[in-house]
């Protein structure tokens, strides 16, 4: 499991999740987030199109990221899940939650 950060041309952070987001590894996320944050950061979106596998306890810390982005007066959105993934974020109405798009590129037209 990897997370690699890069800001585009448009000042989104961009962080590319690899593997899967678990207990093992949510807080690395969640202090990478933070970090950016603190930095002054304030457009994020997470792309899952490397992960095939999110835990409850990913679906926590994803929750408390959107929490501090919104408290920060940013906005983070989501691209790239698989079908598995979807349909967990359906169940668990966490689609309503965030802004999920298809792919990275149609979230960083959107910002």
């Amino acid at each position: 499991m990897a997370f690699s950060a890069n800001r585009d041309a448009g000042g989104v952070t961009v962080v590319a999740v690899e593997g899967q987001l678990i207990v093992a590894n949510r807080q690395d996320l969640k202090q990478l987030m933070q970090d950016a944050i603190d930095q002054g950061q304030r457009k994020f979106l997470l792309d899952f199109s490397g992960t095939a596998y999110i835990d409850s306890s990913g679906l926590g810390a994803l929750v408390s990221i959107s929490k501090k982005v919104r408290e920060a007066g940013g906005d983070l959105r989501l691209a790239g899940l698989n079908e598995d993934l979807r349909s967990l974020f359906e169940l668990t109405k966490l689609d309503t939650l965030f802004t999920i798009s298809e792919t990275a590129s149609e979230a960083l037209a959107g910002f």
